[in-house]
């Protein structure tokens, strides 16, 4: 099994396509295709601030429930658009709003089918994905190593939203514990949720959410390769969003 791990793409629809070009897949039909049968994987926060998340939601659909050539994670922004497709009481802030607004325009028919096939999609997905022959482990915000084989509530919340504390900072955004310099296992463990300027590895981790709604790249991890492949980003760079850890 030969895979590519996608970033967190936040409706930059435009990056995707030019990444899956740059990683050789080909479009055929309504999906992408690879001629050596790679299997991409979506890292969660497909959806929200960029441009395009209507035809993200739909790409990844083809590819992930009904031609099953693809594999999906869910992200923090994914559990909230789901609740909103629910009817529940959500806020339509921090991102959300974009992909109501572009979803408030369609016509009632198109809406009822990408509600249908995202709640499809987000049903479907594992909250973080084990692929032993491989040796990694995928989630969007990444699992710490005593977590590993639990879907508790406790691990449901860590893999959406990272190790947070509870606390905020100054600029109103919640504080995470680094926990990927704790760990030591043998597994890659794949994530995103963080946006940084550069894929950081740390220990047998590596964060590839490179920020690309913010104005820098869309990243790609191809393992067993463990090789990194990004594409720059169409949006304006917003140099405050992004996390250093040095």
């Amino acid at each position: 099994m030969k895979i590519d791990i996608i970033g967190d793409i936040h409706g930059c629809i435009d990056e995707l396509h030019k990444l899956f070009n740059t990683l050789d897949y080909e479009y055929k039909g309504d999906i992408y295709v690879h001629p050596h049968k790679r299997t991409p994987v979506f890292l969660g926060d497909i959806t929200d601030r960029g441009p395009n998340s209507i035809a993200v939601i739909q790409l990844v659909y083809q590819m992930v429930v009904k031609h099953k050539k693809a594999l999906y994670v869910p992200g923090n922004h994914c559990n909230k658009l789901y609740r909103y497709f629910l009817g529940n009481n959500v806020q339509r802030k921090h991102g959300l709003e974009t992909t109501v607004a572009e979803y408030e325009s369609m016509p009632t028919r198109e809406q009822k089918l990408v509600q249908k096939q995202f709640l499809t999609l987000y049903e479907q997905a594992p909250l973080y994905l084990q692929l032993p022959e491989l040796n990694v482990i995928i989630a969007h915000a990444g699992i710490k190593e005593s977590l590993i084989g639990r879907t508790d509530k406790k691990v449901k919340t860590f893999v959406l939203y990272g190790d947070i504390s509870g606390e905020f900072d100054s600029s109103g955004r919640p504080i995470r514990r680094d926990w990927a310099k704790d760990y030591h296992g043998n597994n890659w463990i794949v994530y995103g949720h963080t946006p940084v300027k550069n894929p950081r590895i740390q220990n047998k981790t590596i964060n590839i959410d490179t920020g690309c709604v913010f104005g820098n790249r869309l990243t790609a991890f191809r393992l067993p390769e463990e090789k990194i492949i990004s594409v720059p980003s169409r949006q304006p760079l917003l140099e405050d969003k992004f996390t250093d850890f040095t």
